[in-house]
Order: structure tokens, then C-alpha cells, then sequence
């Protein structure tokens, strides 16, 4: 039997997807990209994406308020459908709960998802609720458009074409080691008090000078002011994804559907002062948690070498590298000047620990 982490994610994906044929004409992509398209009869297509969540793998309620783990749950498929250059439109959502939630926890759930909605101009059209013995599941799916033909691949890029990225990468990854340094020494502390057979003395964490990166991770932006200036710079990216699982993994992903090769610089990578002073004082590698970090949700994606001037004048873009041929491989030019070949060692929710 062969163990599931052997291939990830990704090669799960690809091994139970890869001989299934597109049998309607209306199904212009499936599997493989940050949507799926249809086309239908008129000037629009339709983008369709879904995410499922799990409680313990995805989230952590010790430290996610439910307000924001609604807020969070919607943004995240928003993300996708700004990634394929559209507009999200509606959402379905599904929820297995356990019996220690009430009504009121599902009310503030609720509360979250719904001011998420609101803020991007999306309807939620129906569900599914059941009830779940492993804690809390959450299945959200978005349903977006874009114009006829405008739909953005990641399979497009091509030989000396531009690679950028929106926001700055790593504060998202920052913020979860945050979180989960000061849930580790809560636990602490209520053990110690335990064995001495005192109570636990109230517990207060410290998030002084964090608090961006707080909100990188527990409340995250879907980009659609990126996706609206592209539009008005008249920008067509050739290739696009949100960085969700890490830039190094997104950009495998670009240059293996686009059978290309890369080359970015590390003194380039956009990082926030918080996430640096941070990866400094867990005495990690900045570079390394802005490369494989994940939860950014900022776009990916690459432009023609003639729209350099336009997309330099950009706000809260950055130009970070530029497309190669297939042979010269991905690779990562450090401010020094090596050359290190570019890994996905991005989040996989289905390797070993």
C-alpha cells in the first residue's frame, strides 16, 4: 500500500485527476488551476472554487476567535477567484460541528463570514450543516466571473516575462509562530499550576509590536485592489496564482504548467519590519519563512517584459524576478550572489509530521 504523504497534496491531486476527460463543451478548465471555468452562452464565464477547512489541521481554536475564522473561511476562495482575474460573486458554505458549539458560536461564525462578504460585494446562496465527531469542518464554495477569453492561467508565462508579487510575503507565517509560541507557553504556565495545586493565574499574551502580524494571519485581504489596478493599468498578466501555500511552491506550480524556468532575487522578496524582527527573534531565516511561509493570499504572477514601466509604477507591487528557459531550471539568487535551486517546501497538510 502505498502511504498518502509519498505523494502530498498536489501529487494526490494530480494521480486521482489525470484521466478524467472534460465531457460538456461548457467546461473550458478543470482541475488544475485556482478555478475551474465555464462558459455559457453571453460575454461572461464562470469561475468556480472550493476550500475545505478542518479544525486542528487548518485552524486552531485556542487562539482563533470564530468571528475571524468565518472572515477568514470566505476570504480565502475570494483569494482564488481574484487569482484567476475575476470577480467573486457568490458563496455556498457547509459545516460539520461538534456538540461543544451553540448557536451563538455559529452566530459569531456567521458574523465573520458575513462582514467578508459584504466587503467584496458577495451573496451567500445556500449550504449544508451536519454534525461531526473530530471538531469543527468548514467547505466553502465561491462562485465568480470574468469576461469571455480573460480568464488568467498559470499555465501562460513565457521566456523573459516579468515575475512579481503583491503586499510583502513571510507576515502571515510569522504571526502563526506567534500564536502558537504564546498558546505553548499558556499551556505551560497552567501545568506549572496544576502541579503546585494552585489555579491558573490569568494569562496575558504577548503580542507588543506584532499586531500586523497578527492580522496577517487571523485576518487576511483577498486582493482585489491588485486585480482592479491591472485592470486599469491595462496590465493582462500572462500567468496568476495566490500565494497560499508559499511563493516557492506557487511558482513550481507556474513554471511547470508553463514549462519554464525562473530566476528571483532575494534582495527583491517584499518583507515587512514586523516579520523580520520576528524571524529574528525565533532565530529563523527571513528569506526562507518569506519563501515557504504561506497563508499571504497575495498574487503571484508574471507580465510581459513590455509592460515593465507599468507594472513599476504600480503601488504595493514588486518586481522580484523574470522568467527562463525550462533548462535553466528555478532558482533563487541570494544578495550575495549564489544560486540556489528553488524547492517546494511550501505547507502540505497531507505530509508526515
Amino acid at each position: 500500500m502505498t502511504q498518502i504523504s509519498t505523494l502530498g497534496e498536489f501529487g494526490l491531486i494530480k494521480r486521482l485527476t489525470k484521466d478524467i476527460e472534460l465531457k460538456n463543451p461548457e467546461t473550458k478548465k478543470g482541475v488544475g488551476d485556482d478555478c475551474a471555468v465555464l462558459s455559457y452562452d453571453g460575454e461572461k464565464e464562470v469561475l468556480v472554487t472550493t476550500d475545505l477547512l478542518m479544525e486542528g489541521v487548518h485552524f486552531d481554536l485556542t487562539y482563533m476567535p470564530l468571528k475571524h475564522l468565518g472572515y477568514k473561511s470566505a476570504i480565502v476562495n475570494f483569494s482564488d477567484v481574484y487569482a484567476m482575474g475575476g470577480t467573486p460573486k457568490q458563496i455556498t458554505i457547509s459545516l460539520a460541528l461538534g456538540k461543544r458549539f451553540s448557536v451563538e458560536d455559529m452566530d459569531e461564525f456567521y458574523e465573520g463570514l458575513r462582514l467578508a462578504c459584504d466587503e467584496h460585494g458577495v451573496d451567500i446562496v445556500g449550504g449544508d450543516t451536519t454534525s461531526s465527531m473530530t471538531g469543527l469542518a468548514i467547505s466553502i464554495t465561491c462562485i465568480g466571473e470574468c469576461a469571455k477569453g480573460q480568464a488568467i492561467y498559470r499555465n501562460g508565462a513565457k521566456e523573459t516575462d516579468l515575475i512579481c508579487v503583491s503586499g510583502d510575503l513571510g507576515a502571515a507565517y510569522m504571526g502563526l509562530q506567534l500564536l502558537e509560541r504564546e498558546k505553548d507557553v499558556y499551556y505551560g504556565q497552567v501545568a506549572d499550576a496544576k502541579a503546585k495545586g494552585k489555579e491558573p493565574t490569568d494569562f496575558q499574551p504577548d503580542f507588543a509590536g506584532k499586531e500586523y502580524l497578527l492580522e496577517r494571519q487571523m485576518k487576511p485581504a483577498a486582493r482585489r485592489d491588485i486585480i482592479q489596478a491591472l485592470r486599469e493599468a491595462g496590465i493582462q498578466p500572462t500567468a496568476m496564482m495566490d500565494i497560499s501555500d508559499g511563493l516557492s511552491s506557487e511558482l513550481m506550480h507556474i513554471c511547470s504548467q508553463s514549462n519554464v524556468g525562473c530566476r528571483i532575487y532575494e534582495e527583491r522578496i517584499p518583507l515587512d519590519y514586523q516579520t523580520a524582527v520576528m524571524a529574528e527573534e525565533l532565530n529563523m531565516n527571513v528569506t526562507t519563512c518569506a519563501l515557504n511561509g504561506g497563508e499571504d493570499y497575495e498574487l503571484l504572477f508574471t507580465v510581459p517584459i513590455a509592460d515593465h514601466e507599468k507594472v513599476s509604477n504600480m503601488k504595493d507591487v514588486k518586481l522580484i524576478g523574470h522568467i527562463t528557459k525550462p533548462e535553466l531550471g528555478l532558482a533563487l539568487i541570494t544578495r550575495d550572489g549564489n544560486e540556489f535551486e528553488l524547492k517546494a517546501q511550501g505547507w502540505n497538510p497531507l505530509k508526515d509530521e
